[in-house]
């Protein structure tokens, strides 16, 4: 029987609807939150820094992931700067390179020399973790977040690579695997599994939990009732 309660990885929420967020903080399976630029301007937030301030004086006290937003390095020091300053939960989300593709190494070592705790963002190699990696102060924590579902999109297997990152994080013992981007139930199992440190699920995928240890027969037959229903309602026929 599996039984999330017992996993040893931490589920983090992932999204950017206030409300969906404080519920979901009172739930003891969540551990923590994170959400991006993307996710906020999907969800019609108009101030980043209203919405991030409001979100940490909600949930104090349960990791929170805030992304930078500049391009280019210097602005983005400062940015993540500003960021960490908003609480002591936060993790300031850094993207492994900026858009022209140029390494972040320079800011992740500087603001991890300066203890603010990181998120290293849209990770898709083994050669990026370990450039992250080498760029990380020993003594302040940290989340390698991989995105292992888009990984998993191009048809390539993550789970061998997540096990490689694991090994690679061993020299960081402060520092956390994310996986990042699951796809569907199955993900939170193998990713507890190979051992990552926490995954990040999107509310469509935490409903998705009721699902665990389902019996197979009984679901079999609610998806015929499904169609069968269905195809009453929209009042189908056919000649016979």
């Amino acid at each position: 029987m599996l039984d999330i309660e017992n996993f040893k990885i931490k589920l983090f929420a992932d999204g950017a609807n206030i409300e969906s967020m404080i519920s979901l903080y009172k739930d003891p399976k969540i551990k923590g939150f994170t959400t991006n630029p993307t996710l906020m301007n999907k969800a019609g937030i108009k101030s980043y820094e209203t919405f991030a301030r409001q979100v940490i004086e909600a949930i104090p006290d349960k990791p929170i992931s805030f992304e930078i937003f500049a391009d280019d390095l210097d602005t983005m020091l400062r940015q993540a700067i500003r960021i960490a300053s908003w609480g002591k939960n936060v993790n300031v989300k850094i993207p492994i390179t900026n858009t022209q593709g140029e390494f972040t190494g320079p800011i992740i070592k500087e603001l991890s020399e300066k203890n603010i705790q990181l998120n290293i963002t849209a990770i898709f190699t083994i050669n990026q973790v370990k450039n992250a990696v080498a760029n990380l102060c020993s003594d302040t924590p940290a989340i390698i977040s991989v995105f292992a579902g888009r990984i998993a999109d191009t048809g390539v297997d993550p789970i061998p690579i997540m096990a490689d990152c694991l090994k690679i994080l061993e020299s960081r013992p402060k520092a956390e695997l994310l996986w990042a981007s699951p796809r569907e139930l199955l993900n939170i199992i193998q990713a507890n599994d190979v051992g990552c440190h926490i995954i990040t699920a999107t509310t469509d995928l935490l409903n998705k939990l009721s699902l665990l240890n389902k019996d197979h027969s009984i679901f079999s037959l609610e998806t015929v009732k499904m169609f069968y229903n269905d195809a009453v309602a929209a009042g189908y026929k056919i000649t016979i």
